[in-house]
């Protein structure tokens, strides 16, 4: 069975900081962190499959940009793309969700398109030899969209 845990500063420090760590690593971070920023993290029978974070929060511009990682591609499915976009668009109400991602992470970019996501190649954004997508999303996107529920 799936589980949904939230993680945050005070809501659960310890589950916090373990999902921050968890993401941070695997995307080669190097152990910057997030800042301030809320977790999500996706498990089954205790396992973890998949992590997100929600950082950079500007409410000003209603922008939040999300990094995530995962062990499982079972984490990624739509219950769970919807509650990340709920959460995202009606529950602090951004009006754009931000991604940035590996010109390698071909199964990711598939689905964030898939999704709605416009994308957007800038050369050399993560050094020298590597290129980085970034992807955005926006409510107006999200509500359109086939995967949105409601």
């Amino acid at each position: 069975m799936i589980e949904i845990m939230w993680g945050g500063s005070a809501l659960n420090p310890e589950l916090h900081a373990a999902m921050v760590s968890y993401v941070d690593e695997r995307i080669g971070n190097s152990g910057r962190g997030f800042g301030h920023c809320k977790t999500m993290g996706v498990f089954e029978n205790g396992d973890v499959l998949g992590v997100i974070v929600f950082h950079n929060w500007n409410p000003e511009s209603q922008v939040i940009e999300i990094s995530a990682a995962a062990d499982s591609p079972r984490w990624l499915r739509p219950t769970v793309l919807n509650r990340i976009f709920r959460y995202a668009f009606d529950d602090i109400g951004c009006q754009l969700v931000v991604a940035r991602m590996s010109e390698d992470n071909e199964h990711t970019q598939r689905i964030f398109r898939r999704y709605g996501f416009q994308r957007y190649l800038i050369p050399r954004l993560r050094g020298r030899d590597e290129d980085e997508w970034i992807f955005t999303l926006t409510d107006d996107a999200w509500r359109g969209g086939k995967f949105h529920r409601g």
